[in-house]
C-alpha cells in the first residue's frame, strides 16, 4: 500500500470513529423491497422507527428492526450510557445491491428463462440531533 493511499485510509478510519452504525450483508431479498422498508424509517426517531418496523407486514422489516437494535447497542457501547427517548435518530440508511444468483427455469419449446435471485447490503447510521 502506498503512502498516499495509507493516509487516506487512516483519515477514513478516524472519521468512522465518531459514527455509530451497523451493517447487514448478503440479505436474501431484493434491494427494491428492502428500500421500501428503509424509506419508511429514514430520518425517524429511533423508538418511533422500532414501532413502525415491529408492526409492518413486510418481511424485510424484521431484519431492519434487528439491525436498528444493533446500531443502538453500538451507540450505547461507544458512549458508555443508555439511549433515552427522543435522543437518537436515524441519520442515514442505505441499501446496496449484493451478489445475484443466476438460475434457470424451464420454459416452453426447450428454452430456459433466467431467474435472478437478488440480495442486498443494508447500512444504518444513528446519532443524536445537534
Amino acid at each position: 500500500m502506498g503512502n498516499r493511499k495509507r493516509l487516506s485510509a487512516d483519515a477514513r478510519k478516524e472519521a468512522r470513529q465518531n459514527e455509530y452504525f451497523a451493517s447487514l450483508r448478503n440479505v436474501p431479498t431484493s434491494p427494491r423491497k428492502m428500500r421500501l422498508v428503509a424509506d419508511m424509517v429514514r430520518g425517524m426517531e429511533v423508538s418511533r422507527a422500532l414501532g413502525v418496523l415491529k408492526f409492518s407486514n413486510k418481511e424485510a422489516a424484521a431484519r431492519v428492526e434487528k439491525l436498528l437494535r444493533s446500531a443502538i447497542a453500538n451507540w450505547e457501547q461507544k458512549n458508555g450510557r443508555t439511549a433515552e427517548d427522543g435522543e437518537l435518530f436515524i441519520t442515514r440508511i442505505f441499501v446496496d445491491g449484493a451478489a445475484t444468483l443466476k438460475r434457470m427455469r424451464p420454459a416452453p419449446q426447450g428454452r430456459g428463462y433466467r431467474i435472478r435471485k437478488r440480495s442486498n447490503h443494508v447500512t444504518i447510521f444513528v446519532d443524536t440531533k445537534n
